[in-house]
């Protein structure tokens, strides 16, 4: 039986007892309205995707530990000016923005002095969601049927365990890999002490209807992060590595690295960084993360969400800042370039600028603007240029 099943069948149970027991619940309402524009080279049309996204939902007051939430989301699509995935709009790049209306979140969620636990389709991000993410770039976020366990036995020490029934894709209902069947762990460990974090993880991911995402992933990254100066300047380093291997129903036979190392700077609203990150590829795949959030990595302009069989290599400066004038709401302000590369000096792949802005323009409503430009320098890696404009309000 499915897990959000599980917890519907528990959810009815339980509700009218913690109705009657907790305080009023919490409310959720959240829309986001999007333009999104991408010309892309090889396809005749540019995309101009106008979106609307709602999410409505509730999530009770605690009662002896229990919470239970619900909600649901829809997205419209105002034109049809862009290949969603499932409207047949070939002929326009993909912004995969599909219009759909799913249960998006069922939970049952307890929380003790040192552990908790969450049963049913929710929300998962670990870490920094480079191997498992909600991708809540996009309108129709990425949910999982799942059943987690956190432990907290220290103040420095937290461990997750996850088991993975279904994952809900950000494609919806009518894709045929809309959905993934999965019997799926994750597990992660998290040791902050003084001196920086450490971060142990792995995931075994076995998914039915999409053998040839399975694999199973070993990892671990730390950060350091160190005073520099009495203004408040802060340097960090930070190192990651994982191995990967063929898992489940994979019929392929591969053994393959992933790496990476940043440098980085702060200072109060400003900061700085130089990222190294490599994907080995074999030649036939390269080192996948399909449940990750693939967006915030490798550039906006979403060039590699599939890693090239050759592997990739991503040298990227990143520079933000947050502008508070007076009288006027705070900006925050970005700015990402990136060199793609074959791993181990082969042919590049090519450049890629990204900009934002975002501001709040009242306490609930926020305006973001986003540009993306990656110019290609090999065959199958055209150019394309992507800019995004979104209204985000949260009750």
């Amino acid at each position: 039986m499915r897990l959000a099943t599980v917890v519907f069948s528990l959810a009815t149970l339980a509700v009218p007892e913690i109705a009657r027991a907790s305080d009023t619940p919490t409310i959720i309402m959240e829309s986001r309205l999007r333009h999104e524009a991408v010309d892309q080279s090889g396809l005749p049309n540019t995309a101009t995707a106008l979106t609307l996204r709602t999410r409505l939902g509730f999530e009770t007051a605690p009662w002896k530990g229990l919470q239970l939430l619900i909600e649901g989301e829809n997205v419209v699509a105002l034109g049809d000016d862009y290949n969603s995935t499932t409207n047949g709009e070939v002929a326009y790049p993909v912004v995969p923005d599909p219009e759909t209306t799913e249960l998006n979140r069922l939970q049952l969620a307890w929380k003790g002095e040192k552990a908790a636990a969450v049963v049913g389709r929710q929300r998962i991000i670990l870490g920094s969601a480079r191997f498992v993410g909600n991708v809540g770039f996009r309108q129709n976020e990425q949910t999982f049927d799942a059943a987690r366990l956190d432990f907290k036995p220290t103040p420095d020490l937290a461990v997750t365990y996850v088991y993975v029934d279904r994952v809900q894709r950000i494609f919806g209902d009518d894709h045929p890999q809309g959905d993934w069947r999965s019997d799926s762990h994750l597990a992660q460990a998290d040791w902050k002490p003084a001196w920086g974090h450490l971060t142990l993880h792995g995931e075994w991911l076995d998914f039915a209807n999409a053998p040839a995402q399975s694999s199973a992933t070993l990892g671990a990254s730390v950060r350091l992060e160190r005073p520099l100066s009495d203004s408040g300047l802060k340097g960090s380093l930070e190192a990651a590595y994982a191995r990967q291997a063929d898992y489940g129903g994979n019929p392929a036979d591969f053994d393959l690295d992933y790496a990476s190392v940043s440098l980085g700077l702060r200072q109060k609203d400003s900061w700085a960084s130089l990222t190294l990150e490599r994907l080995e590829g074999d030649g036939g795949r390269g080192f996948a993360t399909p449940l990750a959030t693939l967006h915030a990595f490798q550039g906006w302009a979403d060039v590699f969400l599939t890693t090239p069989p050759d592997g990739v290599q991503d040298l990227n400066a990143k520079i933000g800042a947050t502008l508070r004038p007076e009288g006027l709401p705070p900006v925050r302000l970005a700015a990402a370039i990136h060199r793609f590369t074959v791993p181990d000096g082969g042919d590049d792949y090519g450049t890629e600028l990204d900009l934002l802005a975002a501001t709040p323009l009242t306490p609930r409503l926020s305006l973001e603007t986003k540009l993306a430009w990656f110019e290609g320098d090999r065959p199958g890696y055209g150019d394309r240029t992507k800019v995004w404009i979104s209204l985000d309000y949260r009750y």
